[in-house]
């Protein structure tokens, strides 16, 4: 067979903004929803909203991003917990797992300080209608993020429109008829508890500081300190205040004004809340919503996706995924899926902002599932996935943020629990930077999380080839590095380094005396994650050109870490040895980190490794893995990395059939969002890869996707490609270099080097033979 050869032409572009409407672009309903996972969820970063939609009596479910319970002072880490250490490791090498399991529990397992992020409250608007409604209809436009209602209720149409504004940091709802003198409506906040409300003239005032959700938990505290506002404006009319309640009559038009601040970044609340509201004051409708669309569609608009022609977008989104939930295929509603996912990161996930929680900034009620606090053992960073190859690389910074505040608690925790410089953070965190070892041994004895949070720091600077961020991010990475300096310790059996005493997160094994356990010492996402951090500290130092002598420190024990292994039976080992597994079904498949996010496995460099990984996941879903909505989000990138679309493809219907509810929030269950962000990086991992050290183009194209095209993503190096394609095969791509870097691109298995300079676009056409 002959090479392929591209056919490739170099011109100089100037990169814009999208301008086309997307298709595919619309959730919408014709009912309101029944509950909270069929409500529609808006949201500017900080806060958010969940719109029900109800004709009589609206509910909009209300979030601010920092309330939360606790306080920055909670610290409870075993402080003499190292002494213990060098015990525990000797019990791990001798094999006496479940001896040193429980001394890691009365040792190392620090007290339970579980602070809640809570609700902010509701917005309730009861609407005085007399008759019976008609043509109603719910939708979320994603292209413009602004949800709406409509129906018509004796011969009158009514609209409303709700959007969380980023530069005006507000929340608005409009409420318009076609008929003059039409709109009669209350409204009234309302919080479970730690509430203080009043009405005054046309503003409703509430007030509080957050407690603990009603349970007894101990070490819960009070929370940060809230205000909230929300002014009413109506056209025509009359207002008038009931109790703690406003309400309008006749009016033809209202607008409902809502602001909300903490006390979380130290300023004061109330003064905040407010002077947000005074600079809207003269602010007019009209320029509010052209000004919202305008700064969302200035992130949306950047990525396109088309796989399908058919429009099917007179079906509502619910009947159209209980259609695929009974085996039909729809394209269009994958594509709304994957527009989705960019909306609710977008929408949960500014810059300045904190970073998006398990459940993005959307949680109801006061005890809202694991907290909706950061699980950083793989959930936290499966919602940044998507951040970088969606072209959505300043939603990452709130996440890169996060690993950075890490630091003050982790230098305590490296300090108190394993005697380390550096820093280190374990399973999960919080609002307040949590970074001590808690709860069972299962999932708390696992200091790993800054470690991989470390590689998003990484990443961002790969996409970005920004040297200026990477010189200021280098602290973060050096001092995450320097706590395995000191952290890793000799194996006596192989003479390898490993980390320990460590898990496989929440994985279990069975040892050779029948016993089960959770801890052992090198376990296989331990040494790779590790591997990676080093290899990337040592790669930032020689870019910006600073500490030689640390990097060959590193260099060093980098060439002594235990290396990845192959069990008997073909599949990638977990652990450092073979044990029996007694739920081969787990849902965390964390010694596959390697192929993804990571990329110390791929089929071109590794096909060993490859092979071995396609085993590990064919026995994991034999098994019942990928029962949870991440858990199936991440087989999707794992299957894309293999090269296999088909695979990849019959997981993302898997996603889609089996874990995901009627407003397309990821079903866990219950609702967690990282299973929505590991879905639509899975979909671009079908399109794009890079992490080979090349442009990958359609390295998993399924044949359900015959013809089709994506602009705007991604690649590292500095890289903005389009890719169109005809027939299963390509058709064109074009790929703008954006800093000057030279390329290699892949497709088909063939590769062609190309160069050209900044700002410079490549086209390249069909491929010859």
């Amino acid at each position: 067979m002959k090479n392929l050869v591209f056919a490739f032409l170099i011109v100089l572009v100037s990169c814009t903004t999208k301008n086309e409407s997307i298709k595919n672009n619309t959730i919408w309903f014709a009912q309101p929803a029944s509950n909270w996972n069929e409500a529609l969820p808006i949201g500017n970063g900080r806060l958010g909203g969940m719109v029900f939609g109800s004709i009589y009596n609206e509910r909009i479910q209300l979030n601010e991003e920092s309330l939360w319970t606790g306080s920055r002072n909670q610290f409870t880490d075993k402080t003499l917990a190292y002494k213990v250490l060098p015990e525990i490791r000797q019990l791990l090498f001798d094999g006496e797992y479940a001896k040193a399991q429980i001394l890691c529990k009365n040792e190392f397992m620090g007290n339970n300080n579980w602070n809640m992020y809570q609700t902010l409250g509701d917005l309730y608007l009861q609407a005085n209608h007399v008759g019976e409604a008609e043509n109603y209809k719910r939708k979320l436009d994603l292209e413009t993020a602004i949800a709406s209602v409509s129906y018509s209720v004796d011969g009158v149409n009514f609209k409303r429109e709700y959007f969380s504004s980023y530069p005006d940091q507000a929340l608005f709802v409009k409420i318009s008829a076609d008929k003059p003198a039409s709109v009669s409506i209350s409204a009234a906040l309302k919080r479970p508890k730690d509430a203080e409300i009043s009405a005054n003239k046309n503003s409703i005032i509430m007030r509080g500081q957050v407690t603990a959700g009603g349970v007894d938990i101990q070490g819960l505290n009070p929370g940060v300190h809230y205000f909230c506002a929300l002014n009413a404006f109506n056209t025509g009319g009359d207002l008038v205040t009931e109790g703690d309640s406003i309400r309008i009559n006749k009016a033809d038009e209202v607008t409902f004004v809502l602001t909300a601040r903490t006390n979380y970044w130290g300023e004061n609340q109330e003064e905040q809340c407010l002077a947000d509201m005074e600079k809207l004051a003269s602010k007019k409708f009209k320029k509010i919503r052209k000004d919202h669309i305008h700064d969302y569609q200035s992130y949306f608009k950047r990525v396109e996706l088309k796989l399908t022609d058919e429009d099917k977008n007179e079906i509502p989104t619910d009947s159209r995924l209980k259609a695929v939930q009974h085996g039909e295929e729809d394209n269009g509603l994958i594509e709304t899926y994957f527009n989705f996912g960019r909306y609710l990161l977008i929408s949960s996930s500014r810059p300045g902002d904190l970073a998006a929680n398990l459940q993005g900034i959307w949680a109801d009620g006061l005890v809202p599932p694991w907290s909706a606090d950061y699980h950083i053992n793989i959930n936290i960073q499966m919602n940044y996935w998507p951040a970088e190859i969606t072209n959505l690389s300043e939603c990452h910074l709130p996440f890169i943020a996060l690993i950075d505040s890490l630091r003050t608690h982790g230098r305590e925790t490296a300090k108190n629990m394993y005697n380390s410089r550096g820093f280190v953070a374990h399973f999960t965190t919080n609002a307040w930077y949590w970074t001590t070892a808690v709860g069972e041994p299962e999932w708390g004895m696992w200091p790993m999380g800054a470690a991989w949070g470390c590689q998003h720091i990484w990443q961002h600077y790969l996409f970005t080839q920004d040297q200026d961020y990477l010189k200021k991010v280098y602290p973060i990475l050096k001092e995450a590095s320097l706590f395995f300096v000191d952290y890793l310790i000799e194996d006596p059996k192989t003479g390898y380094l490993v980390t320990g005493p460590s898990s496989s997160p929440e994985n279990k094994f069975e040892t050779p005396d029948g016993k089960i356990s959770n801890i052992t010492m090198g376990p296989t996402m331990d040494m790779t994650i590790t591997r990676e951090l080093l290899q990337n500290t040592i790669e930032a130092s020689k870019i910006i050109g600073i500490d030689v002598e640390f990097r060959n420190e590193l260099e060093t024990l980098v060439s002594q870490l235990a290396p990845l292994q192959i069990g008997s039976d073909g599949r990638i080992m977990e652990w450092t040895e073979e044990f029996k597994e007694p739920e081969p079904g787990h849902r965390h498949i964390s010694h596959l980190y390697g192929l993804y996010p990571g990329n110390s496995i791929s089929t071109t460099q590794t096909p060993d490794f490859a092979e071995a990984a396609r085993k590990t996941i064919d026995y994991r879903l034999a098994h019942g893995g990928g029962h949870t909505g991440w858990s199936r989000a991440w087989i999707i990138n794992f299957f894309a990395r293999l090269g296999n679309g088909e695979k990849a493809y019959q997981n993302l219907l898997a996603l889609l059939r089996k874990s995901t509810l009627s407003n397309l929030f990821d079903n866990h269950p219950p609702f967690q969002i990282d299973g929505n962000f590991g879905g639509t990086a899975g979909v671009a991992e079908m399109l794009l890869q890079s992490h080979a050290n090349e442009i990958h183009l359609l390295p998993a194209l399924p044949k359900a996707w015959p013809n089709g095209k994506v602009s705007g993503l991604k690649a590292r190096g500095g890289f903005e490609v389009d890719i169109e394609w005809e027939n299963g095969k390509l058709k064109q791509a074009r790929i703008k270099n954006l800093i000057g870097n030279s390329m290699q691109v892949r497709y088909n298995n063939k590769i062609t080097q190309i160069d050209a300079k900044k700002n410079e676009l490549v086209i390249l056409n069909e491929f010859l033979e």
